[in-house]
């Protein structure tokens, strides 16, 4: 099964723009900025901290009663509305050996998050029989539905998979077919995932070949281990965007304010759908027997919920008040600030939580703290601030990045 994948040497430098280290040194370096007023776009306010804390806290303790917190995950959306299709899915797995049943999440778990970009604020999923869905959670239905309809798998006999014959073939038609689009029900960036999907038929012959790389004979794996695995296969998929020493590096973009114009100094990573994917690993991998370890060396995820969060509670606040009124490219300096100050600002948030909670890192994890969390209090914020719960900086989305 591993055979056909071939991962691409790198330089140094490109193997430390990969590893989380990076994103965390980077964007503790903007926040170092803002807190010292040096920033062109965002004013930091940390005493408005505690604000954040109070409602991050409120809806954790809503949903998680017993601070039985699950990590943040594609799995988390599955079961959106409280319609239990895990269950369904894993009584259709049942019959299957535990390490193909792994394989076919994993399968499930990679296609859908990269689905997972922003899907705009009109689009929505009707499933058949059910509900409506939006944004994430209808992503993550409509996908699920298409992969259980043996959508992304060549062999008629074995639906519950996903190869790259089939991801191969996958056509704009077909996917606007599964996920309901139409002039009336447009969906933000279709081109982009589709070619995320294309792209990876070209680096695995199915995505569940990432669990016998992480899984062969062995009952744990770092975190660490597991986003580099992430990075190393998939990164050839991603739209040329900046590259160094020839390596297109995706989710990576340049901050004025860091080093001179087109140094790797300038560059700030993210990986934010790589980081994602990462979380998404962790049950499927666990319930195969192999343990993520170390966690907490991941980062949070700079999207526009958590981001969103320290905009709408003021401890960012604009420069400009025009910034929450245009529209912005992911690679846009306000963009790339915002995304930045997003991330180092969790570190933070994750600290004051766990100190309220009395609670340790090993005890809440920072992926707890998103899916308690900081996610959730944005998305809750937003919905009391704005019609549709828009976020409050807008972003044009190619389906690759958010």
């Amino acid at each position: 099964m591993l055979d056909a994948i071939r991962v691409q040497e790198v330089s140094p430098t490109v193997a430390w723009l990969r590893s989380p280290a990076a994103i965390r040194e980077r964007c503790h370096q903007v926040l170092d900025l803002g807190l010292a007023g040096r920033l062109e776009y965002f004013r930091v306010e940390p005493s408005r901290l505690p604000t954040v804390v109070d409602r991050v806290l409120a809806v954790t303790h809503e949903a998680y009663p017993r601070l039985d917190i699950p990590v943040h995950s594609r799995w988390r959306h599955f079961d959106a509305g409280g319609v239990p299709r895990l269950a369904q899915l894993e009584a259709r797995l049942a019959s299957l050996p535990p390490e193909e049943r792994a394989r076919a999440k994993v399968d499930l778990g990679v296609v859908s998050v990269l689905l997972d970009a922003g899907s705009g604020p009109t689009w929505r999923y009707q499933e058949p029989g059910g509900a409506s869905y939006v944004r994430s959670e209808g992503l993550a239905v409509a996908s699920l539905r298409m992969f259980m309809a043996g959508g992304f798998s060549s062999d008629p006999d074995r639906p519950l998979r996903a190869d790259a014959e089939a991801l191969s073939r996958m056509t704009r038609e077909q996917l606007e077919r599964g996920f309901q689009v139409s002039e009336a029900n447009p969906l933000l960036g279709v081109e982009g995932r589709l070619h995320l999907l294309q792209g990876l038929s070209r680096v695995l012959p199915r995505p569940g070949s990432m669990f016998d790389m992480l899984a062969a004979h062995r009952r744990s794996v770092r975190a660490t281990e597991v986003l580099g695995t992430v990075l190393d296969v998939l990164g050839p998929i991603w739209p040329g965007r900046t590259t160094v020493d020839g390596v297109n590096l995706g989710d990576v973009w340049p901050h004025p304010a860091l080093g001179p114009p087109g140094s790797a100094d300038a560059l700030v990573p993210f990986h934010k759908l790589s980081q994602w994917l990462a979380y998404s690993l962790v049950e499927p991998l666990a319930e195969a027997g192999v343990t993520v370890t170390e966690l907490d060396a991941l980062t949070g995820l700079p999207e526009y919920r958590n981001g969103g969060l320290f905009v709408d509670l003021g401890v960012l606040v604009p420069q400009d008040p025009r910034l929450t009124m245009e529209v912005y490219a992911p690679g846009d300096a306000p963009i790339v600030e915002w995304r930045a100050l997003t991330v180092a600002l969790l570190d933070r948030v994750a600290a004051l939580v766990r100190g309220r909670l009395e609670l340790t890192p090993e005890e809440l994890p920072l992926a707890k703290v998103l899916q308690g969390g900081t996610w959730t209090a944005g998305r809750r914020v937003a919905a009391e601030l704005r019609p549709g719960g828009v976020p409050p900086i807008r972003i044009r989305s190619d389906g690759t990045v958010f």
